[in-house]
């Protein structure tokens, strides 16, 4: 790829991949490159690129994410590019308080440090690969995009758990994640109808991990992930809400606090209920499995709830959004959803549906619905810029 224009890199680091985006600095960010590290702490790893619907792939040692983050920035500095980066723009997870993006320093990273703990599956990874890169390129500016940040709007009411209050001062409280596809999604809503935008809105990010959000005049008033990305409805292999007692009893039984992770987040929700797959598309073609299709059901019946109950918290319901890699490639899955919603006037025109449109409902709905795909490595390379242009003015 030849490019002499300005570009920001963007890293979308997880416990166990590693996405990446190119984007040469632009009004309108324009996208050069995609990659991926998949399957770190396997022998198999490969960095796949895309670039120009053509697809390239590396060997790399990827054995663990620490040699994959070496991996990834050796790769980097060979690129005839990579002199144009000026910013690298990271998805951060978990950022508790922060409400906006901003500039790493050590004092945020010391930070970011002090509550690896509250998310294990993502932090250490997310930390790890902006160290490696601040130690090998110190004057390369890096930029926090926090995952949380959109969620700061929520009130005590819908924040604030039933526990005892000193807890909450150290930091335990709903804090919401799926935060930069949200942005991303009502930056998208509000460029088509500004007065939409400021509505009574839901917003469904239905993918791997997933989650729903109410939106009030523009800000999150409450959402369904809570304390970690555990929380809120079944998802693909993460339990979503569960009893506390089920913990106190499983730790009876000796399960200690890692096994106990592990369970939550990478064998429970679609997986742990079917004992199939954790895919939504592979389980609807199971038509004769009872146990993959009580797991559709549930995933469905946990949204409706959702959704109803988050119309009371609105005081109504203009828009529903549905994204993410389910909410906006399973049809069925948004049929089976919106179904018994009569007393909201929810009506789905099927062709529209069925092919994945924009605008879904019918034209008498009294709620519109819509199909957004979302793009959380364009609204990170936008805010990289504008924090970047920022430093440059000073």
């Amino acid at each position: 790829m030849e490019t002499k224009s300005a570009c920001v890199f963007i890293i979308n680091a997880g416990s166990s991949s590693i996405k990446m985006a190119l984007y040469e600095m632009n009004d309108k960010p324009v996208l050069k490159l995609t990659g991926k590290i998949e399957n770190i702490g396997n022998n198999n790893s490969k960095l796949v690129i895309k670039e120009n619907n053509a697809k390239n792939e590396v060997e790399i040692n990827a054995s663990d994410f620490h040699l994959a983050t070496l991996s990834l920035i050796d790769w980097l500095e060979k690129q005839d590019w990579f002199a144009n980066i000026k910013a690298i723009g990271h998805r951060v997870v978990h950022g508790m308080h922060h409400t906006k993006p901003e500039v790493i320093t050590d004092g945020l990273l010391n930070e970011l440090n002090s509550i690896i703990d509250y998310d294990p599956d993502h932090l250490p990874a997310e930390i790890e690969i902006i160290k490696q890169i601040k130690q090998k390129h110190p004057n390369l500016l890096q930029v926090a995009c926090f995952d949380t940040a959109f969620h700061t709007t929520i009130p005590a009411v819908a924040k604030t758990l039933a526990i005892p209050k000193n807890y909450y001062e150290e930091g335990i409280q709903r804090y919401g994640f799926h935060g930069i596809s949200y942005s991303y999604l009502m930056q998208e809503l509000k460029k088509k109808n500004e007065a939409e935008a400021n509505g009574h809105i839901i917003l469904a990010h239905l993918g791997n991990g997933a989650s729903i959000a109410a939106v009030k005049e523009g800000k999150s008033i409450d959402t369904s992930m809570g304390f970690t990305p555990a929380g809120g409805i079944v998802m693909s292999s993460r339990s979503g809400n569960i009893d506390p007692g089920v913990i106190w009893f499983l730790m009876q039984k000796g399960m200690d606090a890692k096994a106990f992770n592990n369970l939550i987040n990478h064998q429970s929700g679609l997986l742990g209920i079917s004992g199939i797959s954790s895919d939504v598309q592979q389980l609807l073609q199971e038509k004769n499995n009872k146990d993959a299709a009580l797991a559709i059901d549930i995933f469905c019946y946990q949204i409706k709830k959702y959704i109803g109950g988050y119309t009371a918290a609105l005081g109504g319901l203009d828009t529903l959004i549905f994204s993410g890699g389910i909410g906006e490639n399973a049809p069925e899955i948004r049929t089976r959803i919106c179904n018994d919603f009569a007393y909201l006037n929810i009506q789905l025109d099927e062709e529209r549906n069925n092919k994945n449109e924009w605008q879904i409902s019918s034209n008498e709905s009294n709620v519109k619905v819509y199909v957004i795909p979302t793009n959380e490595e364009l609204m990170i390379a936008k805010d990289t810029i504008h924090l970047y242009t920022s430093t440059q003015n000073k």
